[in-house]
């Protein structure tokens, strides 16, 4: 296993390579760049830019160089020193910006996902074990809305609710007098109070869409035979149920939090923006309409490497979860 592991860990290396490539070309393609639109802007308002203060400040910025020189140069300054570029649009190292925002994103991502996965599975295995109950339609229309209410929409509609009838504000992520305060754990206590509204309004689309998929995977082993045969044989409910029907119809489940945890960031964008929060999304909206590229592409990598770690997490659960999978073989 540790073999296994380790393999999976080089491979990381080259794929990350490649995804980044692909990253850095697609932010590319769009025609112009941050710093035309803003010159663009400047002479608009009656400000004139020589061609030798356009070529200067494209130097400066190394917009001088062809797309690949700018990939080469921007690449290697993370590997050599850890240095992501400079961001046009808020004119300061992106590695700033990301200490700033990613551990909070990073941190939201990870407790929603636990959030949807402890949720929805219960929830799954009751829906499937008490089929056409009243708390099995009630979960269903739950899913069905969860699925189709967008996120920002639902976000708009209770903070408008929770403001005006309760009395409670409970957009951003802190209070008012912990925004700019130091971390210290009383700011992370009034973090903890607010934290749970914008985890339960991101993670709700993910956690009824797998209430759906536990709930039908599951029904599908309920009527196998070797199911029915242990009922057979006098085998209670509860260990022929978690013995083997959950354990099998979870691994579909299981083996989605390698796009989990990128779906659970890349659709906190508009939620964020709705409540405020400091996370990268609303910054990765603001540097991909600025054009800012090496902020743009930042952000991304680092999704990136969240896509790949996703991953290989779901891959060894799988591994632990059902005995014939062998990181990637199928025991006869």
């Amino acid at each position: 296993m540790l073999g296994y592991i380790a393999r999976r860990l080089l491979l990381l290396i080259p794929v990350l390579f490649a995804i980044s490539l692909v990253n850095f070309i697609i932010l590319e393609l769009p025609e112009g760049d941050y710093l035309s639109s803003q010159i663009a802007e400047l002479e608009a308002s009656g400000a004139n830019v020589s061609q030798q203060e356009r070529e200067a400040l494209r130097r400066q910025y190394g917009l001088d160089q062809p797309m690949i020189g700018r990939y080469a140069t921007w690449i290697g300054n993370i590997i050599t020193q850890g240095d992501f570029g400079r961001s046009l649009r808020y004119d300061q190292p992106v590695s700033e910006l990301l200490a700033e925002r990613v551990p909070l994103t990073v941190g939201i991502s990870l407790a929603t996902t636990f959030f949807v996965f402890a949720v929805a599975i219960p929830i799954g295995i009751y829906s499937a074990t008490h089929k056409y109950s009243f708390f099995d339609y009630a979960f269903t229309f739950f899913g069905f809305i969860g699925i189709s209410v967008p996120g920002f929409l639902l976000a708009l509609v209770l903070l408008w609710l929770c403001y005006d009838k309760l009395g409670w504000n409970v957009s951003g992520l802190f209070s008012q007098q912990y925004v700019d305060a130091p971390w210290s754990l009383a700011k992370i206590f009034d973090m903890l109070k607010k934290v749970w509204f914008p985890i339960l309004l991101i993670g709700l689309p993910g956690m009824a869409g797998l209430i759906r998929v536990m709930r039908a995977n599951l029904l599908d082993e309920l009527e196998k035979q070797y199911v029915i045969t242990a009922r057979a044989k006098g085998l209670q409910e509860n260990p022929l149920l978690f013995r083997y029907p959950v354990r099998i119809a979870a691994n579909p489940i299981v083996s989605t939090i390698g796009w989990v945890l990128p779906a659970i960031v890349g659709g906190e964008v508009l939620v964020s923006i709705v409540l405020s929060l400091p996370t990268t999304g609303p910054v990765l909206l603001d540097a991909v309409t600025s054009q800012d590229l090496y902020l743009a592409a930042g952000i991304t990598l680092m999704l990136s490497l969240l896509t790949i770690i996703g991953t290989l997490v779901a891959d060894l659960l799988l591994a632990w979860l059902d005995p014939r999978i062998r990181f990637g073989k199928v025991e006869n």
